[in-house]
């Protein structure tokens, strides 16, 4: 049996209203046109749906139950309706994003000069930040990080390859002082280290050996929330330090800066645009997530 969804949708009105006049009113029709909407319906369905009195209109124990079972499915598809229509929107507005400071291809800008002349409505406000926050909470309208530390709660795009971590040093530093056989002598070296903030501690480096993972505290001669402090002073033969082979790539090419340990350095899921799981996403966002995956990772 088929039905017309807008007798459908007038019976939800009726009973959302609680009255047919109040509905017609709503609707933009008149009070008898209602009336004989919901006489049709009772009709192809076989039940009283409503309890009409001169002053009110209630649901019948079927029409109540009807309205539970509907009135979802219905609110689904004008959700599945706008979603199709936004699809269709132009991209405009402010776009805020979290990104961490070694998302190296995301925020070396390529990748976001190309958005940005694919969507000239667009406008991006970017925060490089290490700081672990909810960027929902905080109006952010997305994030990038290492996929290992995002939220389960939320969806993820990848953009960016498995990346992974080295210890690098001067070839200068290495001639006076030879280079660690293990990541367990690296507290007996001069190391530069990171952390995120001043009241943190500094970041344990992380290594793989026979499949087994552990980290090392370094204590760092140097410390700093600056990668490129990091990379200038390791350049100039300060010793150690231990960050991303991408942000390192154009030192190790130019033999400005050497690996070490490299076989306790095994590759892991790299960074993702992440993002709050929302069915119907803003068009700015949408854009965003379509450019990602159309540049691939």
């Amino acid at each position: 049996m088929t039905t017309d969804l807008n007798l459908v949708s007038v019976f939800l009105a009726v009973a959302d209203a609680g009255s047919f006049r109040a509905a017609a009113e709503r609707m933009g029709v008149t009070r008898p046109a209602v009336s004989q909407s919901i006489r049709r319906l009772e009709d192809r369905l076989g039940v009283a749906l409503v309890q009409r009195t001169t002053r009110s209109v209630s649901l019948t124990e079927a029409g109540a139950q009807l309205y539970r079972r509907v009135a979802p499915a219905i609110a689904e598809v004008g959700t599945a309706l706008d979603a199709a229509r936004d699809r269709e929107a132009k991209p405009t507005g402010l776009l805020r994003l979290a990104v961490s400071s070694i998302a190296e291809r995301f925020i070396s800008g390529p990748l976001l000069a190309g958005f940005c002349e694919a969507h000239p409505g667009v406008q991006l406000d970017v925060t490089v930040t290490d700081e672990e926050f909810d960027i929902v909470a905080e109006g952010y309208d997305a994030g990038v990080r290492l996929g290992e530390v995002i939220e389960q709660d939320m969806i993820a795009v990848p953009v960016s390859g498995d990346q992974r971590q080295l210890v690098v040093a001067a070839p200068s530093y290495l001639e006076r002082f030879g280079a660690p056989s293990h990541p367990t002598e690296l507290p007996r070296h001069s190391c530069i280290g990171w952390r995120p903030a001043p009241e943190v501690a500094p970041y344990r480096w992380e290594f793989e050996e026979d499949g087994r993972e552990f980290d090392v505290a370094v204590n760092p001669r140097i410390t700093t929330n600056d990668m490129w402090l990091m990379i200038r002073t390791a350049c100039a033969g300060g010793g150690l330090t231990f960050g991303m082979e991408e942000t390192f790539r154009p030192y190790l090419d130019r033999g400005e800066l050497v690996p070490v340990l490299e076989e306790y350095c095994p590759p892991f899921p790299g960074f993702f645009l992440y993002f709050a799981d929302r069915r119907n996403l803003p068009p700015k966002l949408r854009a965003l997530i379509d450019h990602v995956r159309y540049r691939g990772a």
